[in-house]
């Protein structure tokens, strides 16, 4: 009599199962019933064994009856279905008891999560014993009358499971691309033979190894997922956020009210969109941490780099539904293009099948129109802070904290970085450990510290767009006319006091376009601009990158907007400046319209104006030929800064200034050298390089024979000969 049989005739309760794995050895001890009865059955049908002579060669009776204990020496009795139908009773009836007491069990979990029926969990299980005991391979391909057939294929598994023919025919749906096992991934059906197609009745099954892990016990990330996912866990309390992201308790309210609505859609859909770029993950996650759910997160444009998409979305969906996780898909940008529909319709597919809960994270506006059926979308616009609140947060954060030089200005650092409370306190730890690092004993932190932590932190990912600049050069260096200069240092006043004038004084309310410095450098090469950029950069301790036009520009339709929405978008967060070099390449007049080439010009050039005005850090183009620039683009810059060709007077400056102070300079005259050599600063730089090079390599002393040696030389690349 079983344990279970007794406790009913006792009266008593039924035992509950202790643990996942006591449930399983029940489980296939069921399998083995039913084995051991299709063995039997089978060995009714033949003869007496022939095969001993080729043991190991082939699969005996002998081995096959010793394997499952019912050999004719145990003199064990015929099995019917009576013990089988006894022992399914018995388990199922110690499972709804374990449930009950709270007992997790994986394979009713499982169950339960896909809405599998008992015959689609007798299938995992069946699937499952191979992976548990060898012995079960021997069985299988005893019972399929081939040595080489060691999994569980449909036609043994219809055959254990089923009693007539009838039962077979309608179990076979089980077995359909669309059914639950197929479609989400719990077992795969694999072709049994080499030779051609298989008919359905001879193809394996073989259990995900995600599947087979779960119903084990080691519930870790699906492996296939790992290079671009990730499992965010729930924390017993949720972080303290910023005022400005109190959005995330509306979406709470949100969720809570939608899933308590029959009426609503199934499943719910966040779009997280905007410029703030760590703070919508971060309200995902605090919306995730009150309730109480975990938070698979993954980047889709990592997603699209390896495995084919749609099972990569597939696997990824099925995660979140066996984890009972939220779904959070971060750089959504990467999919919004003609090109990528099909793999959003994979995407939203998927969602629909697995997800009840789902963030989506870009940066655009976007809506995705048809493809929703039954998921209710909703758009959440996310923006950097206000100038005020940034400055708060930055007071916010500094207070209290000891070892900071007493100028540190947290308006002028709201004004170049527009973190939120999580990356302040991220940046002053970082700016703590660069302190130390400079001066063990006696540390301070410093204005400069806070900048290089913060840029560090917010370094763009532009890569092969631009190239990042390190500025050398300071107002020292730069030689430039009175007026030329008063306007550089304005650009650089109007940056650190932009808190005041957008904050305080309340002008960023009355803008909507328009809070960054838009500059123009025209004049020809050589003549200061890039060193002009250095040296603001250098000033206010910002970011330099200088944009690589021939990288950005696209023959392919869309995609210098894509490149363009990437450099502004990276750039943000930073407020770097970027230095659009010559210009003019892509900022040409716009040109009247003869063909559609023509049309999708002036359309880049529109896009580009667009973005510059919503870009709130620094933009500077750089141009040889200013009469080559639109009047339109003329009118939207803050700033025109004119670099003439200097004069001798400046070019005397220039010589003065260009060789450092530890250069051997002996009966240099830099009136003679102004007034001989009517190049630009460029040009000269490139001339007192050579001249050091020539001094190096003859006694070690920089003379005027090496520098007109070198002027020579310089002419002549030029193409102009020069006495």
């Amino acid at each position: 009599m079983s344990e279970a049989a007794r406790h009913r005739l006792a009266g008593e309760p039924e035992a509950i199962y202790a643990t996942s794995w006591e449930h399983l050895k029940d489980e296939l001890r069921l399998l083995d019933v039913r084995l051991r009865s299709k063995t039997i059955e089978q060995r009714r049908e033949s003869n007496a064994d022939p095969l001993a002579a080729f043991k190991g060669l082939v699969l005996s009776e002998s081995e096959i009856l010793e394997l499952l204990d019912c050999g004719e020496e145990r003199e064990s009795p015929p099995v019917d279905s009576t013990a089988s139908f006894e022992l399914e009773l018995e388990i199922q009836q110690r499972r709804a008891a374990s449930l009950e007491a709270g007992v997790y069990l994986s394979l009713p979990r499982l169950a339960e999560q896909f809405h599998l029926s008992r015959f689609e969990e007798q299938c995992l299980i069946i699937c499952l014993a191979p992976e548990l005991d060898s012995k079960y391979e021997k069985l299988f391909a005893y019972l399929q009358d081939d040595a080489t057939r060691r999994k569980p294929s449909v036609d043994l598994i219809l055959n254990l499971l089923c009693r007539a023919n009838e039962e077979k025919i309608a179990a076979r749906v089980t077995f359909d691309p669309q059914a639950t096992l197929l479609k989400c991934r719990l077992v795969q059906l694999i072709d049994g033979r080499g030779d051609g197609p298989s008919t359905l009745l001879s193809r394996f099954l073989r259990l995900d190894d995600r599947i087979a892990n779960l119903l084990l016990g080691f519930n870790h990330i699906d492996e296939r997922l790992e290079p671009f996912a990730q499992v965010v866990s729930p924390q017993p309390e949720a972080d303290q956020l910023d005022d400005g992201e109190s959005i995330y308790i509306r979406m709470r309210d949100f969720i809570e009210s939608h899933f308590r609505d029959r009426r609503a859609a199934t499943n719910l859909i966040f779009y997280l969109h905007g410029h703030a770029a760590r703070g919508k993950r971060r309200a995902a996650e605090a919306v995730c941490r009150e309730l109480r759910l975990p938070l698979l997160v993954a980047d889709m444009e990592r997603m699209q780099s390896g495995q084919p998409f749609e099972e990569a979305v597939w696997l990824l969906g099925r995660e979140a539904a066996l984890d009972q996780a939220a779904l959070c898909l971060e750089n959504i940008d990467s999919l919004l293009e003609d090109k990528s529909k099909p793999q959003l319709k994979s995407l939203f597919d998927a969602l629909r099948t697995f997800s009840r809960l789902t963030f989506l994270i870009g940066a655009q506006e976007w809506h995705p129109q048809d493809m929703l059926r039954d998921q209710a979308f909703i758009p959440v616009a996310f923006s950097l802070p206000h100038i005020n609140e940034s400055r708060r947060l930055w007071e916010r954060a500094l207070e209290g904290r000891e070892g900071f030089d007493e100028e540190t200005d947290a308006g002028d650092l709201a004004g170049k970085f527009r973190f939120d409370s999580s990356e302040i306190c991220c940046a002053l730890a970082a700016a703590e450990n660069l302190a130390r690092w400079r001066s063990p004993e006696g540390w301070r932190v410093t204005m400069a510290d806070i900048s290089a932590a913060c840029r560090s932190q917010s370094a763009p990912r532009l890569g092969s767009l631009a190239r990042k600049i390190d500025p050398r050069n300071s107002w020292r260096e730069i030689v430039l006319p009175a007026d030329q200069l008063a306007q550089l240092r304005e650009m650089c006043d109007q940056a650190r006091h932009r808190h005041r004038v957008y904050g305080e004084w309340g002008f960023e309310s009355r803008l909507t376009l328009g809070k960054g410095l838009n500059a123009l450098f025209s004049g020809p090469p050589g003549t200061g601009k890039t060193m002009a950029a250095e040296v603001i950069a250098s000033e206010l301790q910002l970011d330099l990158y200088k944009i690589d036009l021939s990288q950005v520009v696209s023959k392919y339709i869309g995609e210098t907007e894509k490149n363009l929405r990437q450099i502004f978008g990276e750039a943000e967060m930073s407020q770097a400046i970027l230095f659009f070099d010559e210009a003019d390449a892509l900022f040409g007049k716009r040109s009247e319209v003869k063909d559609a080439h023509d049309r999708y010009a002036n359309i880049e050039i529109g896009y580009l104006l667009q973005k510059m005005e919503e870009y709130e850090g620094i933009a500077i183009l750089a141009t040889n030929l200013r009469e080559n620039m639109d009047e339109a683009f003329v009118r939207r810059m803050r700033f025109i800064v004119e670099f003439p060709f200097p004069d001798q007077q400046h070019r005397r400056r220039i010589w003065e200034v260009i060789f450092p102070d530890e250069a051997p300079l002996e009966d240099v005259d830099m009136e003679r050298l102004a007034r001989d050599i009517k190049l630009a600063g460029g040009n000269i730089r490139n001339i007192a390089l050579a001249a050091a090079f020539y001094a190096a390599a003859d006694g070690g002393r920089i003379l005027m024979p090496h520098i007109e040696q070198a002027a020579r030389r310089e002419f002549q690349k030029l193409g102009r000969t020069w006495d």
